[in-house]
């Protein structure tokens, strides 16, 4: 099985950053009427004015090692915000027992594999929002979501991803059973997303949760044997049927460090 295109993650794994993007809308141009044509000369700020009033559109600085190695797939600018729609899945302990098991073999081919502190499935791409532009956003994708009903899913084949830029891979269990609901979701978080001028979701997803992850491209050492083991796992593991029906009730948008629940009926 060849590895597919992460579905909804930016290397830089943008869930964790409360800012990045790319260019801004450009503004009208010109001078305001009244103004002068020759700049003024402003004289510095000291340091101890400025942190008496911090910015609420400042971001973290872009360092690598502090989120694990990870890369930006976009510079950080001020004031842009990336966000991502996804539906949310809260593990229960017999998943995690799963989980565990199959991280431990997987090391056993990539020892730098690291479990996801969180698990969820993709719904859009990481985009970038101007703040201002973050709750008109929200009020879309809540108006778009009120006639979205609850389904259950399946999510039990192990899939190989890497993200577009090949600087991440992650082992992920591939929904087999609900595709046609998530299409329908995803439908309507591309609507909301043309709307914004905002880049759509993929022609072809692999609706997916992500289980662990590591730097790098490391597609060769996962797939073949080890992707057939960590498979007979799953299909061997305890009630694995039942646990890996899942429940789709809530979609959930993370803009920076703002999140945003929208109930399904």
């Amino acid at each position: 099985m060849s590895a597919a295109p992460l579905v909804g993650y930016s290397s830089s794994g943008s869930e964790d950053e409360a800012e990045a993007g790319t260019q801004a809308r450009p503004g009208a141009g010109g001078r305001p009427r009244g103004q002068s044509p020759f700049p003024n000369q402003k004289l510095p700020v000291p340091d101890s004015v400025l942190h008496m009033f911090p910015s609420t559109e400042e971001g973290p600085e872009d360092d690598s090692a502090k989120h694990g190695g990870r890369v930006r797939t976009f510079p950080h600018e001020r004031g842009n915000w990336a966000t991502h729609v996804y539906l949310p899945y809260d593990a229960r302990e017999e998943f995690m027992d799963l989980l565990d098991t199959l991280l431990f073999h997987a090391q056993t081919y990539v020892p730098r594999l690291v479990r996801m502190e969180a698990f969820h499935l993709s719904l859009s791409q990481s985009v970038v929002l101007r703040h201002h532009w973050i709750h008109p956003f929200v009020q879309a994708l809540k108006d778009r979501m009120a006639s979205c009903q609850r389904f259950c899913f399946t999510a039990n084949q192990i899939k190989i991803y890497t993200n577009q830029e090949k600087t991440r891979t992650f082992v992920g269990l591939e929904v087999t059973s609900g595709h046609t609901q998530f299409l329908d979701l995803v439908s309507e978080v591309d609507r909301v997303m043309e709307e914004f001028d905002l880049a759509t979701f993929y022609q072809d997803p692999s609706f997916h949760i992500s289980l662990a992850w590591c730097v790098g491209d490391a597609q060769l050492q996962l797939e073949g044997p080890c992707l057939r083991e960590l498979q007979e796992i799953v299909d061997e593991f305890e009630d694995s049927e039942m646990l890996l029906r899942m429940h789709a009730e809530q979609v959930r948008c993370k803009s920076g460090n703002k999140f945003f629940l929208m109930p399904l009926k």
